[in-house]
């Protein structure tokens, strides 16, 4: 009776503690991502914008294609922005659906850091995205970072008023978002001449390499074609930004600073 008594008391504790698993738990958040080091800059480069997510008005920095699906993300010490699902935006052109840009700042020659975390299901075209140039929902790059590459996944692409449009030079074959997993990404940017370099974990060898002068300069952003992710401790540098209001999109109602 007594050790009877004894392994009541055991299992009772852990079930309190959580240290009991019945197979429906949830699984634990994944850790925070390491912040990185500042980066090698070239001459003239300076940190222009910098977001770690760590204040519930930090949301108020974007603008959404749809503002629902959009949302602050907290578990333990795990600060970041979440986006799920397609939602209601339809463009007028094959794009991209789901947008996050960061509003009333355009960049031209810059790079910029992020720590993505995918957390749609796994098949070909699983992808998150990084949105630049953009002056027009129409108008703009992205590099579409995919499991396996084709004709639509993991390149840089061009939307000029028409369907998007493949422009790398050099990619892989495709990249391993894993479950859970926090990656660094980096883009480097050159308005000036055309240069995009596009980096995933490994900041020694880009996964992607273009040239285009389309658009020199314009918002920036994140997102996905049509998946789910988080975003997490962005730096961005450059010679400058120019600020100037961007309504592209919509801001999260009750975000503050944000139209209600």
């Amino acid at each position: 009776m007594r050790r009877w008594r004894t392994w009541l008391c055991v299992g009772a504790a852990l079930a309190v503690g959580g240290g009991l698993l019945t197979g429906k738990e949830a699984a634990p958040p994944a850790p925070k991502a390491p912040k990185a080091a500042k980066p090698d800059l070239p001459a003239g480069y300076k940190l222009l914008y910098e977001q770690t997510f760590d204040k519930p008005a930090s949301i108020a920095d974007f603008e959404f294609t749809d503002p629902k699906q959009w949302k602050m993300y907290r578990a333990g010490d795990v600060a970041a922005l979440e986006f799920g699902g397609r939602g209601k935006y339809r463009p007028k052109v094959r794009s991209p659906l789901i947008i996050g840009l960061i509003s009333n700042r355009a960049f031209g020659d810059f790079i910029m850091e992020a720590d993505l975390l995918q957390t749609g299901k796994q098949y070909g075209h699983r992808d998150m995205c990084l949105f630049f140039g953009f002056t027009d929902k129409s108008q703009y790059y992205y590099c579409h970072m995919a499991t396996k590459a084709d004709n639509h996944a993991h390149n840089v692409f061009i939307v000029n008023k028409k369907p998007r449009t493949k422009i790398a030079d050099k990619t892989t074959k495709g990249i391993d978002w894993g479950r859970d997993k926090w990656h660094k990404v980096r883009l480097e940017r050159k308005g000036s001449d055309g240069t995009i370099k596009i980096f995933f974990d490994d900041m020694s060898k880009p996964i992607m390499e273009a040239n285009d002068t389309t658009f020199t300069s314009g918002y920036v952003g994140f997102g996905s074609f049509d998946d789910s992710g988080r975003i997490d401790n962005i730096r961005i540098w450059g010679p400058k930004v120019e600020i100037k209001p961007s309504k592209f999109f919509t801001k999260k109602e009750g975000a503050s600073g944000a139209k209600t």
